[in-house]
């Protein structure tokens, strides 16, 4: 990997790093601004269910920061776009579709399948 390839990286994930944020900042003040009461019982159940999933949505997000994070030490320290696994090269297309992978596509599937056949047990 390139230079030119580690800076379009590191730009695609410090970009998606901030929208997170942005819509983080979003949900908390919506939050705080949507605080009725709803006499109707059915309103209520609606409107923790949305609060709910919402909240949900936004710790995989603080998640998915952390892994963000991880993918921008890596391109810092050189590791970035190598897999952990085997050390091979991960494809350009593979980290433009999933920029924060840490598998090559073979090694993903050999996880993937070891996870199903554990999970059946």
């Amino acid at each position: 990997m390139n230079e030119r390839h580690r800076a379009y990286f590191r730009q695609k994930l410090l970009k998606w790093k901030e929208e997170i944020v942005l819509r983080t900042k979003e949900t908390i003040a919506g939050l705080h601004e949507d605080s009725t009461q709803h006499a109707d019982l059915a309103d209520r159940a609606t409107t923790e269910t949305d609060r709910a999933f919402e909240l949900r949505d936004r710790d995989r997000q603080r998640k998915l920061i952390s892994k963000i994070d991880a993918a921008l030490a890596r391109i810092e320290d050189g590791t970035y776009g190598y897999c952990e696994e085997t050390g091979d090269p991960i494809g350009l297309r593979r980290l433009d579709a999933r920029p924060i992978a840490t598998l090559s596509v073979e090694a993903q599937e050999r996880h993937e399948r070891r996870e199903r056949v554990y999970r059946e047990d």
